[in-house]
């Protein structure tokens, strides 16, 4: 017998031996059920939910689908927390500005009055100390979420009259969202969380005198220049809005470290999307605004710094009721003190 055969018969042999070894078990396919608190159709605030679905699909090869939900098609957005907390759905789309009643100190990641840009933010966020504090307060209620996209700068809110003063708002009833709403509350006015849908009818009835939602290219869609005229702007109340992914705990762990790598990369990839396509949609956005004889106000100083001096109040308010939104207000506010000075020096001033 030749080299050559014993050599062929002995790979054969191995490759045979091999064949009747376990392969190593690939990850199960997953199969999860996303609710929306936006709509698909809502630029950024929904679209980039509906995203999720899309790249999780193409990352895994249709390994992993998640399956985006009309908001209410499975349970109202509002109950989305303690659905999610319980299983009855794995998981849902939205921001933690909606979760004050639930977790307060979950408001200060999405929705700080007068609080950091982007960049500030997510440096905080990641390198500063907030990333560990999110996950411990989501921890509490059986859930994991991580950043999966998010909001540019918003408006600061469409008015059915001009506001010359800080009292103009006593009285005023608006709707309006998590800390900002608290701020507009200790200046007397009265203040309802309402859903997209419910805005342009609440508006036309007289239900609202005024309300705030999201950045103008979002605005648009709802139709509100039809009703009301003054839009302000500078956003104070929403400087950079993170929106999340709210995944239950128990489904989170069942996932190999493969797929959660994949929710990773897709929510970072979201992010993105989600700065660099809101940015780009605003100016024309401002031009149909103008176009439509909608008035376009910016707030006065005077009027600004009231605002923040309100927020003051409440976010002191906030800090003595719960220790978790201390731990939060007083992380973020150390992270910003060290920040400012590379903040104040390493950018143009335009």
């Amino acid at each position: 017998m030749t080299f050559k055969t014993i050599f062929a018969l002995a790979t054969i042999g191995v490759g045979a031996a091999l064949s009747t070894l376990p392969a190593e078990a690939a990850d199960s396919p997953v199969r999860w059920k996303m609710q929306s608190w936006f709509p698909s159709k809502a630029p950024h605030a929904g679209s980039t939910g509906k995203d999720i679905e899309t790249k999780l699909e193409r990352l895994s090869g249709g390994t992993f689908k998640v399956r985006f939900h009309e908001p209410g098609a499975l349970i109202p957005p509002n109950q989305c927390f303690e659905a999610v907390g319980k299983g009855s759905v794995q998981a849902c789309w939205s921001t933690p500005a909606y979760w004050y009643g639930d977790e307060p100190a979950l408001s200060l990641f999405s929705a700080a009055p007068f609080g950091m840009d982007w960049p500030g933010l997510m440096a905080w966020f990641y390198y500063g100390g907030g990333k560990e504090i999110y996950e411990e307060l989501y921890a509490k209620h059986n859930m994991y979420a991580l950043p999966c996209g998010g909001m540019i700068p918003e408006a600061s809110g469409w008015f059915k009259k001009e506001i010359k003063t800080v009292d103009d708002f006593k009285g005023l009833r608006i709707r309006f969202l998590g800390l900002g709403a608290l701020v507009l509350e200790e200046l007397g006015a009265s203040t309802m969380l309402l859903g997209a849908a419910d805005l342009y009818p609440s508006l036309e009835r007289g239900v609202i005198d005024a309300t705030e939602f999201a950045a103008p290219s979002v605005d648009k869609a709802l139709g509100l220049h039809e009703i009301v005229k003054y839009y302000y702007f500078p956003g104070w109340h929403q400087v950079a809005t993170i929106y999340d992914l709210m995944i239950n705990l128990d489904a989170w762990k069942a996932l190999s470290d493969q797929q959660k790598a994949m929710v990773e990369m897709v929510c970072g990839d979201n992010v993105r999307q989600a700065i660099a396509q809101g940015e780009s949609m605003q100016p024309e956005s401002l031009d149909f605004f103008k176009q439509k004889g909608v008035e376009i106000r910016q707030w006065s100083p005077e009027i600004l710094a009231e605002l923040e001096k309100a927020w003051t109040r409440v976010a002191s308010r906030e800090s003595e009721k719960n220790a978790d939104f201390k731990r939060t207000w007083d992380s973020m506010q150390a992270f910003r003190a060290r920040y400012a000075d590379w903040q104040s020096i390493g950018y143009l001033k335009r």
